[in-house]
């Protein structure tokens, strides 16, 4: 649940992210969603894996053993600024979702987030754990039930010209597309599966990730069908999941709204955690301490607009992701091999 809670935030839940990285690739866009419920499955079964065999329980000497001291510091701090704009972007998006769907005040809806990440987080593992474990199923549950009853109980209401509002690129691109959302989500994603790894053993992990990442493409899948029946008019939205709702029933978008905002402030715990915690050892300061202060300092950039900061931030640290999933892939198949080779030939 750690892995889907990570992964499905402000950008998922909101409907922007499916959007940006598949509704605009037309029938394509599909083949994205299938591409990235195998990667989502294979990656986080890879992680726990590599974690149980290394033994490590966080992300920063995860990335050490992948790809040594000098490497995996590089890597860890590129992520650490990634963590630190991923505070200001759930922010940001809990703005929208007060301002947009509420009719109150985008200051608030930040503040909201801000106090609820300090609240959850004082107490750092333990309240990330805690935080997960509590939020995560209901938000899981809820989606799939409306997602599902959207592509499978309604009518389409999407009009014959909506391909203006497509992406005007090769089609060729929705591979490139779905490689990126698996590899910008997976980074955030192992800030918070690595701390799993003390949790459970060795085959429990491997097999709760995988299906995790198996779930969550199964959400992606639905999302995505979801959203094609109503375009072009879920374009004109920064939160067009609410808009869904809304042609459900008043009730079921009111409760929605509620599930969004979980998912906003469990993406917003999973990166101000990981962020807090490399500060956190940089500095030697305690925790609590630097969870005040890096949660205040990301307030500037989070009165940003939302749909701007995922399409502007998300993509160029999928690239990161990418490099991340290489080493972890290569990595990973590398080991089992000379643990293959080493028993047969034992």
């Amino acid at each position: 649940m750690g892995y889907l809670g990570a992964v499905i935030g402000a950008g998922f839940a909101s409907g922007q992210e499916i959007i940006q990285f598949f509704v605009v690739y037309g029938s394509d866009g599909l083949k994205g969603t299938l591409l990235a419920t195998f990667a989502f499955a294979l990656c986080g079964g890879m992680l726990l894996y590599l974690a149980h065999r290394h033994q490590v329980s966080n992300y920063q000497d995860l990335l050490a053993g992948l790809m040594g001291n000098k490497g995996g510091k590089l890597i860890d701090w590129l992520l650490a600024a990634f963590l630190f704009l991923g505070i200001s972007t759930m922010l940001s998006a809990s703005g929208a979702v007060f301002e947009e769907h509420l009719y109150l005040p985008k200051s608030l809806g930040i503040l909201l987030t801000y106090l609820m990440v300090i609240f959850f987080l004082f107490s750092g593992k333990k309240g990330l754990i805690f935080s997960f474990n509590m939020l995560v199923p209901v938000k899981i549950l809820f989606l799939l039930l409306v997602t599902g009853y959207v592509v499978f109980f309604m009518e389409s209401q999407a009009l014959g010209s909506y391909s203006v509002y497509l992406c005007p690129v090769n089609s060729r691109f929705w591979i490139i597309s779905s490689i990126l959302y698996v590899a910008y989500n997976f980074s955030l994603a192992m800030v918070v599966l690595s701390e799993y790894q003390s949790l459970s053993n060795c085959r429990e992990g491997i097999a709760g990730a995988a299906w995790g990442g198996l779930m969550l493409g199964i959400l992606v899948v639905l999302s995505y069908l979801s959203l094609c029946k109503f375009l072009p008019a879920i374009m004109h939205y920064e939160v067009p999941m609410l808009y869904l709702m809304g042609r459900i029933s008043p009730g079921v978008k009111q409760f929605y709204t509620l599930i969004l905002w979980i998912g906003i402030l469990t993406t917003a715990i999973a990166n101000a955690y990981g962020f807090t915690q490399r500060i956190a050892d940089f500095s030697g300061l305690g925790f609590g301490s630097c969870l005040l202060l890096c949660m205040t300092l990301s307030l500037p950039l989070a009165m940003q607009s939302f749909s701007s900061l995922v399409g502007k931030i998300y993509p160029v640290f999928g690239l990161l992701g990418i490099i991340i999933i290489s080493v972890l892939l290569y990595q990973g198949i590398k080991d089992m091999a000379l643990l293959l080779y080493y028993n047969i030939k034992n």
